[in-house]
């Protein structure tokens, strides 16, 4: 039995690593003078204690039995960063020293790809929750895959006060609870404070009764107790459900005079603040980034992540599951049988993209998705492949946000392609997870069907008028419209080939299958000459269903003695990276350019002379009805065409 005052060396011990981790953020912030001091140094004792229980290997971060960290409060990234450096990634006390510079690894906000050891980029509040969430799913399946000999990691993730305001933890902790995640741990820094002051100002739920009427199981304690702390870690740990663990703790602990206030939140301490507050911890006052040999040493975790690796790997040696994990790492989509469809019949690009799914899961044991209550609708279903978690079909429940956040943690787990859907219409709810996607360079797949005023008679509430404009402007992110069923699988295709998010904008309505030969290039160009004259006057553009209706109107030009070709644009973004010459040939210089598609459409006149769009949000009827009504009829879009000519 340890004696109290081997008890007492061994906490002053833990507590002056706590302290190293606190003044080291507080100094990256200094240095910087910018950053949040009061979130990182209020956590040092949590952060200190995680640190005995995470198991990782900083040689390899990419190690898949790892246990997860994610900081749903980004704005304390300076603590990731002091813990990263401590463990031993690739990461020098010169980056530390380099926060918030241009080119350093220690940006505000951790991004993935950019800092070894950042699961994923968090950002907006509430974000990491869900994406906790994300790699706690991709585990579960994981595990029902290979056995819990090679997958048994904990997703850890700390969040604060603002996290728990934002809507999408409301839907994250539902979906964990409802799915009995054990393996995800959920660190609350309770310190009550906002930028705007007191949490109270605008807050007083009972966040314990939330989670616990979630499903959770919660532990409330001392955020400063070393002790508590790791009690309670080790009880989490154990747990048959998600766990909340409640740390109460104070703002800026350790600044002298700071400590508990808003003030601390975002700015800089201070020289003098901080000089004070190391000189009262019995640092050195004068030295900056300092970090005792005892204090490098209990962080550290170079030679055991090593240790856990390599034990790991002894076991996948002896494992019957080593095929499967293999043939997850290394998909081939090329082996994938897509359907056949008959030219001239009609097939929504919904239901073909329904074939489409089910012939890559059929190839792939990774792919895997589901909708926002909408599969029925959004025809996303994996037949026969069961629910998950033992499945691949994901009843995310109406909760698009934390569905996009889910899925973008999913696809970074390392063995799965995930796929999520809703109407093109609430792609609203879940643009800043998109974005998180394109930024990071994440390969999530977004399934959005009821694609234009086709939606009908559910009226303007669900058209999409403006949200093409709005993905196709977001950099990294490739939106596909198919015009038919071969440019629904030449899409996916292209998009499996990606670094980067992806979206299938689907139509409710049938589409006429079109034949199959291209006069000029190719879907994997974002578009091609589908109709071609020698003697071509006006050239006219389009995607989805407006392609046919543009080859009817050049149709009826062409009776008229004009000749117009035709170019299908499948993906106006890769359309965008294509050089001038290969526009020149789908485009043929000195044609007057027309632009058709039932959207808003303004980035059209990047190409096009005129635009023939949408200025209003639709209205209620049948598709028929309304795409004559808006003027998206051959006849009505012949004669505006003729009269831009003067004809």
């Amino acid at each position: 039995m340890p004696t109290n005052t081997q008890e007492n060396i061994q906490i002053t011990k833990l507590q002056n690593s706590a302290d190293t981790l606190r003044f080291l953020s507080a100094d990256m912030v200094q240095k910087a003078n910018s950053g949040h001091p009061g979130a990182a140094m209020g956590m040092a004792e949590l952060a200190c204690i995680l640190s005995k229980h995470i198991n990782l290997n900083p040689k390899n971060p990419k190690w898949l039995n790892r246990d997860r960290l994610v900081f749903s409060g980004g704005h304390a990234s300076a603590l990731l960063y002091s813990l990263l450096h401590l463990w031993g990634f690739d990461l020098s006390l010169d980056e530390l020293k380099s926060f918030r510079q241009l080119n350093s690894k220690t940006p505000g906000h951790p991004e993935y790809g950019h800092t070894p050891g950042v699961e994923i980029s968090t950002g907006p509040l509430g974000q990491g929750i869900a994406n906790a969430l994300g790699f706690a799913m991709a585990a579960k399946y994981a595990q029902n895959l290979l056995g819990s000999d090679l997958i048994n990691h904990k997703v850890y993730c700390f969040c604060g006060d603002g996290d728990l305001q934002e809507g999408l933890s409301y839907e994250a902790s539902a979906n964990a609870g409802h799915l009995g995640l054990d393996n995800l741990i959920l660190i609350y820094d309770s310190n009550n404070i906002t930028i705007e002051g007191d949490a109270n100002l605008a807050w007083s739920e009972d966040v314990k009764k939330r989670f616990e009427a979630s499903d959770w199981i919660v532990f409330e304690i001392d955020g400063h107790d070393l002790n508590q702390i790791d009690e309670t870690l080790l009880r989490a740990k154990k747990a048959s459900k998600p766990v909340l663990i409640i740390a109460n703790t104070i703002i800026a602990k350790g600044s002298v005079n700071l400590a508990g206030t808003s003030a601390s939140h975002g700015s800089p301490l201070g020289i003098e603040e901080l000089e004070e507050s190391k000189q009262k911890a019995g640092f050195n006052p004068k030295e900056d980034f300092f970090v005792s040999s005892e204090a490098r040493a209990y962080f550290d975790k170079s030679k055991l992540g090593e240790e856990l690796e390599k034990n790991w790997n002894k076991a996948l040696e002896k494992s019957s599951k080593k095929e499967v994990l293999k043939a997850l790492e290394n998909p081939d989509f090329s082996k994938v049988k897509y359907p056949d469809f008959e030219v001239g019949t009609k097939v929504a690009t919904r239901d073909s993209n329904h074939q489409i799914l089910n012939a890559i899961a059929a190839s792939f044991i990774g792919f895997l998705g589901g909708s926002a209550d909408l599969a029925p609708s959004n025809k996303t279903n994996l037949d026969g492949f069961g629910d998950f978690p033992k499945g691949r079909n994901i009843h995310f429940g109406i909760k698009e946000h934390t569905m996009a956040a889910a899925t973008n943690a999913m696809n970074l787990y390392g063995l799965f392609r995930v796929y999520c859907a809703t109407f093109f219409v609430f792609s609203d709810y879940l643009k800043p997870s998109a974005r998180i996607a394109a930024l990071a360079s994440i390969p999530s797949h977004f399934i959005w069907t009821h694609d234009s005023i086709g939606v009908g008679e559910d009226g303007p509430t669900h058209q999409p008028i403006e949200q093409l404009s709005q993905f196709r402007a977001l950099p990294n992110f490739y939106t596909f419209r198919p015009a038919d069923a071969y440019e629904n699988i030449d899409s996916w295709k292209v998009a499996l080939k990606l670094n980067a998010p992806s979206a299938f904008v689907c139509s409710r309505q049938k589409l006429q299958v079109l034949k199959k030969d291209k006069v000029y290039g190719s879907v994997e160009n974002g578009a091609y000459l589908l109709r071609a004259y020698e003697d071509a006057s006006i050239t006219i553009l389009s995607s989805g269903s407006e392609v046919f209706l543009s080859l009817k109107v050049s149709s009826i030009l062409n009776k008229e003695g004009i000749k117009a070709n035709v170019v299908s644009v499948p993906c106006f973004d890769l359309m965008l990276e294509q050089d001038k010459d290969y526009i020149d040939k789908i485009i043929k210089p000195n044609t007057k350019v027309f632009a058709i598609e039932a959207a808003r459409g303004l980035e059209w006149y990047k190409y096009a002379d005129e635009v023939f769009g949408m200025d209003t949000f639709g209205a209620s009827g049948k598709a028929e009805d309304l795409f004559k009504f808006f003027g998206f009829d051959k006849n009505i879009l012949a004669q505006k065409i003729k009269d831009k000519l003067g004809l």
